[in-house]
């Protein structure tokens, strides 16, 4: 697991997620926004924005916890609760300092979205990451997920340098979050703010999930 500090004070357990449901006053960062979540990009969301439950999940193409947590759990929630209407869901990025092709992978996925291909190419690249990784071939392994017409828009904004500043923006909010981790979830409902760093298995996240539908 990625870390840029020690994160224990967002590390939480099981219990953890369930003190913070239970009492989200004492959360970090609970009840911090009570406006609509800022600066959100459909072109990198799913769902619908009226969803109770909104998740931004903080992320690193190149972190292997991220990783994990898209294929085990994070698919799954699109599956059994975006696609119901229950969860907005949100990609951050927030390419972390020490990886050295994370910010190019999020300029590629970022300039993707920009043609509706936000998910194909998120799905490339973590499931391609330890190969990508060794060689920093990031452009070839978008290239393999998409059209060669596609994949020539995609490289025209990515050369156009434009898609930095949403980057930024990202990890502008992470940081006003205290995101100091890849992944963390920030979860939103009723007016709370719950933010959890690190992996949750789908059992869990479910759990939680519904508990806060209900709270």
């Amino acid at each position: 697991m990625d870390r840029l500090r020690n994160a224990s004070s967002l590390a939480l357990s099981w219990v953890g997620l369930f003190a913070l449901l239970l009492a989200p006053g004492l959360g970090p960062r609970a009840n911090q926004l009570t406006t609509p979540v800022p600066d959100v990009d459909p072109h990198v969301a799913a769902g619908s924005k009226s969803a109770p439950i909104v998740m931004e999940v903080f992320s690193d193409f190149q972190c292997p916890a991220c990783k994990t947590l898209f294929v085990t759990t994070n698919r799954q929630v699109m599956d059994n609760y975006v696609s119901t209407g229950k969860v907005y869901l949100i990609h951050r990025d927030f390419p972390l300092p020490m990886h050295a092709h994370s910010q190019v992978a999020a300029q590629y996925s970022r300039a993707a979205a920009q043609i509706g291909k936000f998910e194909v190419v998120e799905q490339a690249l973590f499931q391609n990451q330890e190969r990508w990784e060794q060689t920093g071939d990031v452009d070839g392994t978008v290239a393999a997920a998409l059209s060669p017409a596609e994949m020539t828009k995609v490289r025209a904004l990515v050369k156009g340098g434009t898609l930095n500043a949403a980057i930024q923006k990202d990890v502008a909010l992470g940081k006003f979050y205290s995101v100091n981790q890849t992944p963390t979830t920030v979860f939103h409902a009723k007016g709370q703010t719950y933010p959890y760093a690190g992996v949750m298995s789908y059992e869990i996240l479910r759990n939680f999930l519904d508990q806060l539908g209900k709270s």
